[in-house]
C-alpha cells in the first residue's frame, strides 16, 4: 500500500506496451540463439541485433531480475525461461481467426504461429466456398457458428482480419459468449471494447506513414546539412 492506502502495482503491471514488444523481441531472438548452441550473449550483442541501445536492453531486462555479469553477458538458456515466465501464460491461448482473405492466410501460414504459448484452434469465414475446407491444418467454420465454436474449443482471443464494416458485429457476438478475454484487430474499424475484453488495433498504414514521415524528415535534414 502507498500512502494514501491504495495498492502498489508490482514491476510486472508496469510494464509498458513497447517495453512488452521490446521482451517478445528477445524473447524471439534467444530462441535462435539457443538453436545456434550460443551460451551466453551480452547486452551489446542483443541490442546491435535488434538495433537498440545496450542501455534500453539492460533496462528492459531489468523487469525480469536480469542483471547480466560484467564482462560475461547473460546465461541464454536461463533468460528465456525468464522471458517465458512473464511473457507466457502457464496455459496455451486458445485464438481463434476470423476473416480467411489474403491477410487472414498470411498470418495463419506465418511461422510465428508455431508457439508453446498459443496456437490457432479455429478460423472462420462468411464465405461458403471456404467453409468447410483446411487453411493451415485448420477447419474453416462458417461465421454464424462463431458463439458456439468459441465455447466448444474454449476460445479466448480473437485476430480479426475482417472487413471493417463487420468487424463489431463479429466481436460482439464472440464477446456474447464470455469467453473472449481479447482481440487483435486488424480491420480498420475504430472498436468498441465490450466488457472484460481488452482490444489491440494494428493499423498497418498508420505504421507505413510513420515510416515515410521519419524518411521524409531524414532526407529534410540531408539537404539542409548540404
Amino acid at each position: 500500500m502507498n500512502d494514501m492506502g491504495f495498492p502498489i502495482p508490482s514491476k510486472k503491471e508496469r510494464i509498458t506496451d513497447p517495453t512488452v514488444g521490446r521482451l517478445v523481441a528477445y524473447r524471439r531472438l534467444l530462441m535462435r540463439l539457443v538453436d545456434d548452441g550460443v551460451p551466453v550473449v551480452s547486452s551489446k550483442e542483443i541490442g546491435e541485433m535488434l538495433r537498440l541501445k545496450s542501455s534500453q536492453v539492460r533496462k528492459d531486462l531489468s523487469y525480469l531480475g536480469e542483471f547480466g555479469k560484467r564482462g560475461v553477458g547473460y546465461d541464454v538458456s536461463r533468460l528465456l525461461e525468464d522471458l517465458a515466465g512473464i511473457l507466457a501464460p502457464f496455459e496455451v491461448w486458445r485464438i481463434g481467426l476470423v476473416g480467411i482473405g489474403r491477410l487472414g492466410e498470411a498470418l495463419l501460414n506465418h511461422r510465428s504461429f508455431l508457439s508453446e504459448n498459443y496456437e490457432v484452434t479455429a478460423v472462420f469465414d462468411s464465405n461458403p466456398d471456404k467453409v468447410g475446407r483446411s487453411y493451415a491444418g485448420k477447419l474453416c467454420y462458417h461465421i454464424d457458428d462463431l458463439p458456439r465454436v468459441i465455447a466448444e474449443k474454449d476460445i479466448s482471443v480473437l485476430i480479426l482480419t475482417v472487413p471493417q464494416q463487420a468487424a463489431q458485429a463479429v466481436l460482439d457476438a464472440a464477446a456474447g459468449t464470455g469467453k473472449i478475454e481479447g482481440a487483435l484487430n486488424f480491420s480498420a474499424a475504430v472498436l468498441q471494447a465490450p466488457p472484460g475484453v481488452q482490444v489491440k488495433d494494428v493499423d498497418i498504414f498508420i505504421e507505413l506513414e510513420k515510416l515515410l514521415f521519419k524518411l521524409k524528415a531524414s532526407e529534410q535534414k540531408k539537404k539542409q546539412s548540404f
